[in-house]
């Protein structure tokens, strides 16, 4: 059980704190000194880095998490906030594929072919959206500081 809880916690920070970064300390900086052009460039750098990341710390999340389950009973005999923290942890998986499809692409080929227009609509979208998730992975660390087993 230490590994799935290390993967897990490890999938946890990645993503979370990752998110946290961008969201309260690059976006800030970057929007301050960066013309759009720039802006839109950097960012779909960086989200072109840290998206991998993103996919294996769903993948530990999942993973570990579904182990830790089964090993202590299967759902039935867990409390209600582990089902909150699973249930919270897919819509914040499904939140990240949309924006992984969807705005995160469109912000691709609005950089390719220099629509700073597009970017900004995209990169808007994704702010949103990467807002929502840091909300509900914070969520997710109260509830796990607050009810562990």
């Amino acid at each position: 059980m230490v590994i799935s809880i290390f993967f897990h916690f490890f999938g946890a920070v990645v993503w979370v704190g990752g998110m946290f970064f961008a969201y309260m300390a690059l976006r800030p900086v970057a929007a301050e000194q960066l013309p759009p052009p720039q802006r839109l460039s950097l960012w779909a750098g960086v989200f072109r880095r840290f998206f991998p990341w993103v996919w294996t710390a769903i993948a530990l999340i999942l993973s570990s998490g579904l182990y830790m389950i089964m090993r202590l009973g299967g759902f039935q005999a867990l409390p209600w906030s582990i089902h909150a923290m699973f249930g919270t942890g897919i819509v914040m998986m499904l939140i990240f594929f949309h924006v992984y499809f969807a705005p995160f692409s469109r912000l691709k080929r609005a950089v390719k072919s220099e629509d700073w227009k597009s970017g900004g609509e995209a990169l808007a979208s994704i702010r949103r959206l990467i807002a929502l998730n840091l909300s509900l992975g914070l969520l997710e660390i109260v509830f796990a500081a607050a009810f562990r087993l």
